[in-house]
């Protein structure tokens, strides 16, 4: 796949997707936004791909935040709709991939990133992280679902604080608040992240498509989590990963999903 602001490439059952606007420190513009809502598509459909790492080119920046010279003059129903599109397209769309996603924050993660970073299924971060959502200071609000995944990661009081004050984090203190798994220095942050996606490649991509899909809907307005789950625990009993997974663990062997 090629495209202009962003670099997919795979090896094995791992892809990585490198958003590579260096000279604006990656910001997410509409294209680029296009380009990663195909990408993400794509390798969802490829069924050699088992996990996908998502980070930002360089040593500065993972995303640090949005294009605004695309929106500064938007009306309201302008506004409403890059909020309603974008969620659509690419930031509710990556938290329901089947496939699952890795953020390695590297840098800036700023707005649209740190929006970005939060709609994967985990975020791994490097020493230099900074993250935040300081659209309040240009007089918005965060619209990519920013104001409802991170309540629902750091607790609302952290939220509202982080919102308000429009300030910025370290990645210790992300890691302590619950916003990133680890923190790492940059020379072992891809690294870490493909060590946790090749954990994640072994398992059954079958199995944990369901656990996403059971995990998220406990953050769904209206579904009962725990009604999702048991109907995907159900499901799992007629699938061929089961009656490998199963058979393998009374063969004591290891299991060969296909």
């Amino acid at each position: 796949m090629n495209f202009d602001n962003i670099i997919v490439t795979q090896q094995e059952n791992i892809a990585n997707v490198t958003i590579n606007r260096p000279t604006k420190l990656n910001a997410l513009n509409k294209k680029t936004i296009e380009e990663l809502h195909m990408a993400f598509s794509a390798l969802d459909a490829n069924v050699s791909v088992k996990a996908i790492i998502v980070t930002g080119s360089g040593e500065k920046a993972f995303v640090a935040g949005a294009d605004i010279s695309e929106f500064a003059s938007f009306t309201i129903e302008e506004g409403t709709e890059l909020s309603r599109h974008g969620q659509k397209i690419l930031f509710d769309f990556v938290q329901n991939l089947k496939t699952p996603v890795i953020a390695a924050v590297n840098g800036f993660a700023l707005g649209g990133g740190l929006e970005l970073a939060m709609a994967a299924h985990f975020r791994i971060a490097s020493t230099n992280a900074k993250m935040g959502l300081p659209e309040v200071s240009l007089g918005v609000i965060p619209g990519y679902g920013g104001t409802q995944r991170l309540a629902q990661l750091v607790g609302k009081g952290k939220a509202m604080e982080m919102i308000m004050t429009a300030g910025m984090i370290t990645a210790a203190e992300a890691k302590e608040w619950g916003l990133v798994n680890y923190v790492v220095e940059q020379e072992e942050l891809l690294p870490l992240c493909e060590k946790l996606a090749g954990k994640i490649v072994r398992n059954s991509s079958v199995a944990i498509a369901a656990a996403i899909k059971a995990i998220n809907a406990n953050y769904t307005n209206c579904v009962n989590g725990f009604s999702v789950e048991t109907e995907q625990f159900g499901l799992s009993f007629d699938t061929a990963d089961f009656k490998e997974g199963t058979t393998a663990f009374l063969e004591k062997r290891k299991p060969q999903f296909e």
